[in-house]
């Protein structure tokens, strides 16, 4: 056992390569902050989380001001109690996006840290289900891409060994989402999964009128259909139609998933790891699916997910968005659409400390010490 004797803190800004585009928003930058946790033994760990757009700045407030002071002469190992004496502390603020996001940057931390003193990666240290998951591609499905392109790409996606492409929908009429994916459809044939995503964009009426056409589809599942926080709306539509209803992007608590398994309102679990808050309650919504019979299909961060769905036996597919590029010294390694996580210590990724350093938002780096 070692106790934590500093914590560094630090955020960067990345741009995405592409322009992503939804119902909703459009992805201008990813706050992405980071947690770097040493132990009494010299061994570090180092997490993070990110926001879409705007925010980071308030959880970095947090971890310095309330969450990271608690950590200093912490036993590292005691990842469940410190997980839930932080999230105590934070009681007033919970549940909550910048709670959980801050939990999470603490909690991958320590897991980074345990791995490596225990010399596993994490895919095995939190299971070994498996070596390798299929992947499917969400990048080149955002809203405002033309039909045309989106063709192009599940074709190549489904060529490159894709098992499938998710595929943004909410444009203003039902017509238009119906000749996009009737396109993408006929172009790829009937054994490639199509998946879809509205970004909780419709009422209840207008979900289940766009279910009847993603029915004809054959689509993989409607995710985010209506606002997340709406258990038995979801639940009534999951009832009304044969298209699996994918949930969980949205949602920063093991309770909420509890309320949707049992009402039958989500037919996939999209749990992630940095908005629930990490490692240790990712893994506890995963083994509560596996126990409701739902797959668990991870919302974006694919570089840390590979290594989490690899370690549990429900999770059929990782989403290809990549993310870190930028700050690695190489990427996620994949093959023939399936993605393999790394057999390095620790969480796998495979950090650049110049890039790192390089990427660090000036004002917004703090270091405490025992």
């Amino acid at each position: 056992m070692a106790k934590i004797v500093s914590v560094e803190l630090f955020m960067a800004d990345l741009k995405p390569k592409v322009k992503r585009s939804d119902a909703i928003q459009s992805f201008e930058s990813q706050e992405t902050p980071f947690v770097r946790i040493t132990d009494s033994d010299r061994v570090t760990g180092l997490g993070y989380s990110y926001t879409i757009g705007q925010g980071g700045p308030a959880i970095m407030s947090l971890l310095e001001k309330t969450l990271a002071p608690q950590l200093i002469g912490r036993e590292a190992e005691e990842i469940e109690r410190i997980w839930r004496d932080l999230l105590f502390s934070t009681h007033a603020t919970s549940v909550g996006a910048i709670t959980s996001l801050a939990l999470a940057a603490i909690d991958t931390a320590l897991w980074d840290l345990r791995c490596k003193r225990a010399n596993l990666p994490l895919w095995r240290a939190l299971g070994g289900s498996k070596d390798s998951v299929p992947m499917y591609t969400t990048e080149g499905g955002w809203l405002h891409i033309s039909t045309e392109d989106l063709v192009a790409d599940a074709v190549e996606a489904q060529r490159l060994g894709f098992c499938g492409s998710k595929i943004k929908i909410g444009r203003p009429h039902l017509s238009e989402d119906r000749e996009r994916l009737t396109a993408v459809r006929e172009a790829v044939g009937p054994g490639y999964e199509i998946m879809v995503d509205a970004n909780q964009s419709f009422t209840r009426s207008e979900a289940t009128r766009r279910a009847k056409v993603l029915e004809e589809c054959s689509i993989a599942w409607f995710e985010e259909p209506m606002p997340a926080d709406d258990v038995m709306e979801h639940a009534r539509l999951a009832a009304s139609t044969s298209v699996p209803i994918a949930v969980g992007e949205s949602m920063y608590s093991l309770s909420q998933f509890k309320d949707y398994l049992v009402t039958g309102g989500a037919s996939i679990v999209q749990v992630d790891v940095a908005r629930i808050g990490g490692i240790t309650p990712w893994m506890k919504v995963a083994h509560m699916a596996e126990a409701h019979n739902v797959p668990v299909c991870p919302h974006f961060l694919m570089e840390m997910h590979v290594s989490l769905v690899c370690a549990i036996p429900n999770a059929p597919w990782l989403e290809y968005i990549p993310q870190l590029d930028s700050l690695t010294a190489s990427p996620m390694r994949m093959e023939a659409g399936r993605a393999y996580p790394s057999d390095a210590p620790g969480l796998g990724i495979d950090w650049d400390e110049d890039r790192l350093a390089a990427a660090s938002i000036e004002g917004m780096s703090h270091t405490l010490t025992a």
